[in-house]
């Protein structure tokens, strides 16, 4: 029978599962909408479904490097006890070391990827089924450097923070490491100010304008004083957003760009992670929780 895109939503509608989800239960069971409902209980699928509106802004991410490629991937949870669940870290892990090796293109392509038998995207529905809580793939990037080059990767917590930074210098190994780790700690966003483009710096100059017409302390100030005040505080912001102009973390009397001066190398590229950075992140009130809790 023909899967028509109008029992897909009909379906969707009826469970709340995923495009695939639904197209693959009415294949399953020829296009009868009330057996693919039972299909996807089944399943364990509807189930996940009904945990897609909670907020999964906990979780791990991950950093793997093999040969020339690094991957890293950060893969939600509802409550960073989930994040300690070994079935959770076993996909975390599985996930990350398919995507290194296939490399795809965007999410919908890395949950259409196969580990132990099944789409990465069924093992997620399957461990939420298990664990009792929304689990999701978030983002992920594969990055490639040249033979000359050297990777340096670091975990923080386990995975709470991580990053990638290539140095050129492929026998460095240990300034790379310490590229990342003061990349996880820094949490840079640029290598140097030559990399920030000429509307990025004029968004922050703009927003150093704003804060001083807010203060009110410095409303007679004359205009050229204004001005320096501005270039003083947008010159502190960019340093503190560009990797070698930040103060080297193992030398507070140094900068990033002495150290790496003084190893004959320079930053190609990073990659930072912060876990749910970005995300709204639900506020738990357990004793409340206890109290609504019927034993």
């Amino acid at each position: 029978m023909q899967i028509t895109a109008n029992l897909v939503k009909e379906l969707r509608d009826k469970t709340g599962a995923g495009m695939m989800d639904c197209k693959k239960a009415l294949q399953e069971c020829d296009g009868d909408v009330s057996k693919a409902v039972d299909w996807l209980r089944e399943k364990g699928i509807a189930k996940a479904a009904k945990k897609a509106g909670r907020i999964a802004a906990e979780g791990l991410t991950r950093v793997l490097v093999e040969g020339n490629k690094a991957a890293l991937v950060e893969i939600n949870s509802e409550t960073d006890f989930v994040a300690k669940n070994e079935a959770f870290i076993k996909l975390l892990d599985d996930t990350t070391k398919v995507i290194l090796d296939k490399e795809p293109k965007d999410i919908a392509e890395a949950e259409s990827l196969m580990i132990n038998g099944v789409t990465v995207s069924e093992a997620i529905v399957s461990a939420v089924a298990t664990i009792g809580e929304k689990i999701t793939l978030r983002r992920f990037v594969v990055v490639n450097k040249d033979e000359a080059d050297c990777f340096g990767s670091y975990m923080h917590m386990g995975g709470k923070i991580s990053a990638v930074a290539v140095i050129k210098d492929s026998k460095n190994n240990e300034v790379a490491k310490d590229m990342a780790m003061q990349v996880a700690s820094m949490s840079p966003q640029f290598i140097s100010q030559a990399h920030m483009d000429a509307e990025f710096i004029e968004h922050e100059k703009s927003i150093q304008m704003e804060i001083i017409k807010n203060d009110e302390s410095l409303a007679d100030k004359p205009e050229k004083v204004i001005e320096g005040i501005v270039r003083g505080r947008l010159s502190k912001s960019l340093q503190d957003i560009s990797l070698i102009d930040q103060v080297y973390f193992k030398d507070q009397d140094k900068k990033v760009a002495q150290f790496l001066k003084e190893n004959n190398t320079e930053v190609v590229t990073f990659v930072r992670y912060a876990v749910g950075e970005g995300l709204e992140k639900r506020e738990d009130n357990f004793a409340e929780e206890v109290l609504n809790t019927s034993f």
